[in-house]
């Protein structure tokens, strides 16, 4: 029994939180070491005092209702849910805090235990964190403001060019060094961005903040879009001064697509499924990896972008006696008739897309690429019942 009561003692003596005993009418008759500390007070000062020289107003003078509440109610409980709670320091110090109340039958009376959580890291956390969200928001802001900037820019560039050919060659030119330029002066930041958002990531877990989760969301997002965007404007770059040429390689084509089909799968949106299939005996496939790989991601991830919530995107790889073909099909909003002609060109984008974001670089760039392998890209759709793209690549 002495040990027990030796080990309770050790418990409250070493407890981080403050634990404060008082009698039936408010009489302070205990107070451990951590409740001393976090109100400032000697043991000594605050024994056979009322309870009340702890609370500021107007609890000071309500904590008698408290008291007959409690005797009321005859539950444990954590009294101020639903509002701060403010205990008072010696000199009059305010703080934020959460206190439990417990009834506790000793020696044949009633005493009412309290523990006090002191809340003042977590609100000067809460505040730090709800600044960094705030900081992150404009942060998306800006660079999306900057990368519209810049877009708008090439838009206006590209209505101002003259038919004369002198003229179409100087633009050629200015547009080739900026989208060199634009494609490595935004990558240093966007990283920045990314590792930041990473960081705090990692330092906001104990916190859980739905808030903070929500804007390091919108930050990677909006990155890996920008990201995106430089890549296509450095593709259509190398491509411009010649500086692509393909590399060809063996690879299985099985392989080639199972990988792809993973990677995209964790893309498309929660209802939406990849379906990989191949088509012939033979999985051996000779091509430029990358330009293929390129091409396949740029033709599912419009179809993911272009379809709806819940649907299926047919990803299929065969292998005949004449050629290599790679086709991805959905059931998406699909391309006007009269819009057919321009698909592959440059900065086009059809109508129907609406505000669903993209370049109109994409399938310019696959047409482009798909030509550097000495082979042809086809589509077949119908406006709001989808499109079917073929890439064929002749075994030679």
């Amino acid at each position: 029994m002495m040990d027990n009561a030796a080990l309770l003692y050790a418990l409250v003596q070493n407890a981080l939180d403050g634990i404060i005993t008082i009698d039936d009418i408010g009489t302070i008759e205990t107070i451990n070491p951590a409740g001393c500390l976090l109100f400032g007070y000697q043991e000594q000062e605050v024994i056979g005092k009322n309870i009340s020289m702890l609370m500021p107003s107007p609890d000071r003078e309500r904590h008698n209702n408290y008291l007959s509440k409690y005797k009321t109610t005859r539950k444990a409980s954590i009294i101020g849910i639903g509002r701060e709670l403010t205990g008072m320091r010696k000199g009059g110090y305010l703080f934020p805090m959460k206190l439990g109340v417990s009834e506790v039958k000793y020696s044949g009376r009633t005493i009412y235990a309290g523990f006090i959580h002191d809340l003042s890291q977590q609100k000067v956390d809460e505040e730090r964190y709800k600044d960094y969200a705030s900081h992150l928001e404009e942060l998306v802001e800006e660079r999306t403001k900057s990368l519209n900037d810049t877009i708008f820019a090439l838009e206006k560039a590209k209505e101002k060019v003259s038919i004369s050919l002198e003229k179409e060659k100087e633009l050629s030119k200015l547009k080739n060094r900026f989208l060199s330029m634009a494609s490595h002066e935004f990558r240093t930041p966007l990283s920045t961005v990314q590792l930041s958002a990473s960081l705090i990531e990692k330092y906001a877990i104990p916190f859980a903040s739905e808030p903070i989760s929500k804007h390091l969301g919108k930050i990677k997002n909006s990155v890996k879009s920008l990201t995106a965007i430089l890549n296509d404007f450095l593709y259509v770059e190398k491509l411009e001064i010649g500086k692509m040429r393909p590399e060809f390689t063996c690879f299985d084509l099985v392989k080639f697509g199972e990988e792809i089909t993973e990677e995209m799968q964790l893309l498309a949106k929660p209802s939406q499924n990849i379906v990989c299939k191949h088509k012939g005996d033979q999985t051996m496939i000779y091509l430029d990896a990358n330009l293929l790989k390129n091409c396949a991601i740029n033709l599912i991830g419009n179809a993911i972008k272009y379809s709806g919530d819940s649907c299926c995107i047919d990803f299929t790889t065969e292998i005949n006696d004449l050629d290599y073909i790679i086709s991805v099909h959905d059931d998406g909003i699909g391309i006007p008739l009269e819009e057919q002609k321009h698909l592959f060109q440059a900065f086009f984008r059809a109508q129907n897309t609406g505000s669903i974001p993209g370049t109109g670089l994409g399938l310019n760039i696959v047409s482009r690429y798909v030509s550097l392998m000495k082979g042809t890209a086809e589509f077949k759709s119908n406006e709001k019942e989808g499109t079917l793209f073929t890439l064929t690549f002749p075994i030679s």
